[in-house]
């Protein structure tokens, strides 16, 4: 089987890189195991025997008994073992005879590989970067060896759990048992630490009463820029900065209510003479990207927090770490992998992560049935970029879109839509529901109240504000 579409001239010429590295044929087996963990470790590689460093062909043929060792070194050198693929290529060596040169391709690994003196090395550019040991335990994190929601956190107890929200997850999920018997008998939540016991990583997110007390900066900062690109100094275009904090389920839930209101919808008269409201993104696209980003960051590292940034023609969400375990740019849509497992079974059994390993790729089908240039991610240094792009991009990118007559075309905000439904009586419980929000106390705060106040909505029992039979109605 051949293993690379390259030409003997271009693994001369080409640069060493991410995925290829060449080697003489008189290196030392105990040294060509450095590449070959560092390519398992990472995305897999190319490693091309008999050409050396400045591209000269010297092939492998005077070389049997080392080239032997060279392929044992999978085996012997590598911890766990190293499994290859191997081909002979006929080539002519620089002295014009007739040889051959060794191709090694090495798969990416779903284990960390560390070498016979217990090194692990990660291949980064052009070059095999050894370890430090807060690098490996990464590594380990990222392929999911290990999950650091699962480390003790210091100095936490049991004290710092909300023993009532977990009695709802109980109620939730169907435990019988008591909320501190949930905690103490399940998933290896209380952590035994040199004789005291510490709460995991995961039972501070999902239950903690103050989590950002031991990850100050596990929130959600939303950022809207007036425009297509951020601004800094005395241009700054900043229009709208919101901070997020709470257990995991509280920033999924205020985010997507947040951003709800900042999504925009237009409404046009059609080509049957009907008004069509069309909202800019397709819900389950701009709440998947936010989901994702909140269920999977890595929250070992501490110096960020997941950022959203809304501009006039698209949406990026940053979240910190790298793709996790075997998930890559170009795999993304059938590859699912959970770095933070505990987190997301808790936002799927509150729907908000709905099928697992499906979002993705639904994501990107919904996209193409609005219309809309498909999701773009990217790693950029420690961070995942999610972006997905309104019909505004197309626009400026001159593609061609319907046209819509400016006089038939409206802006509809969350406050027509509760005028519009309010037009005959309605409860809270009602209203709360229509508008496809969990949290009554958030939306009476940012919507009614404020329609309350300025006349546009009234109570129809206004002397009696609080009772169970009230009900809210458009003023005429």
């Amino acid at each position: 089987m051949k293993l690379t579409d390259m030409t003997i001239e271009e693994m001369c010429t080409t640069t060493e890189k991410q995925s290829f590295d060449r080697k003489s044929a008189k290196i030392e087996a105990t040294a060509i195991a450095t590449p070959m963990i560092a390519f398992a470790n990472a995305d897999g590689g190319l490693l091309a025997v008999g050409i050396e460093d400045n591209g000269e062909i010297t092939g492998i043929d005077d070389y049997a008994k080392n080239i032997n060792e060279i392929l044992r070194a999978g085996y012997d050198f590598c911890q766990p073992s190293i499994f290859i693929e191997k081909e002979a290529v006929d080539c002519i060596d620089k002295n014009g005879n007739a040889n051959h040169i060794l191709l090694i391709k090495i798969p990416q690994s779903a284990d960390m590989h560390v070498n016979h003196r217990d090194e692990a090395f990660l291949r980064v550019g052009d070059r095999s970067k050894k370890l430090t040991f807060d690098e490996r335990m990464e590594l380990m994190y990222s392929k999911g060896m290990r999950f650091y929601e699962d480390e003790p956190v210091y100095r936490s107890t049991l004290d710092d759990i909300d023993m009532e929200f977990v009695a709802k997850y109980c109620e939730k999920i169907g435990y019988g048992k008591t909320p501190e018997e949930y905690i103490k008998q399940n998933k290896d939540y209380i952590v035994n630490v040199a004789g005291r016991q510490e709460m995991s990583g995961a039972a501070i997110m999902m239950f903690g009463k103050e989590p950002q007390r031991f990850f100050p900066r596990s929130r959600v900062r939303f950022i809207r820029y007036e425009g297509t690109e951020a601004k800094v100094g005395a241009e700054m275009n900043v229009i709208k900065d919101k901070m997020f904090q709470g257990r995991i389920l509280d920033l999924v839930e205020q985010t997507i209510e947040y951003v709800r209101t900042q999504i925009k919808e237009h409404t046009y008269l059609g080509p049957d003479a009907r008004f069509v409201t069309e909202p800019e993104y397709p819900e389950f696209a701009w709440k998947e990207i936010i989901v994702n980003a909140i269920a999977h960051r890595d929250y070992s590292i501490k110096g960020t927090d997941i950022q959203i940034k809304m501009f006039d023609d698209h949406i990026t969400v940053e979240s910190p770490g790298t793709l996790p375990g075997t998930v890559r740019l170009n795999n993304m849509r059938e590859i699912h992998f959970s770095r933070n497992p505990k987190m997301a079974q808790l936002l799927h059994e509150y729907e908000y992560v709905r099928e697992f390993g499906e979002g993705v790729d639904r994501m990107y089908r919904e996209m193409e049935e609005a219309g809309l240039p498909e999701p773009e991610y990217k790693t950029v240094a420690f961070m995942v970029h999610a972006t997905i792009k309104n019909k505004k991009y197309l626009v400026g990118s001159e593609a061609t879109t319907p046209q819509v007559n400016p006089q038939d075309k409206k802006q509809v905000t969350p406050q027509d839509k509760i005028l519009e439904f309010c037009k005959i009586p309605r409860s809270k419980n009602e209203i709360v529901a229509y508008m496809g929000y969990k949290d009554p106390r958030y939306f009476t705060k940012e919507y009614m109240k404020p329609l309350l106040k300025n006349g546009e909505l009234v109570m129809t029992i206004p002397d009696k504000p609080n009772s169970k039979n009230q009900k809210y109605v458009t003023k005429k």
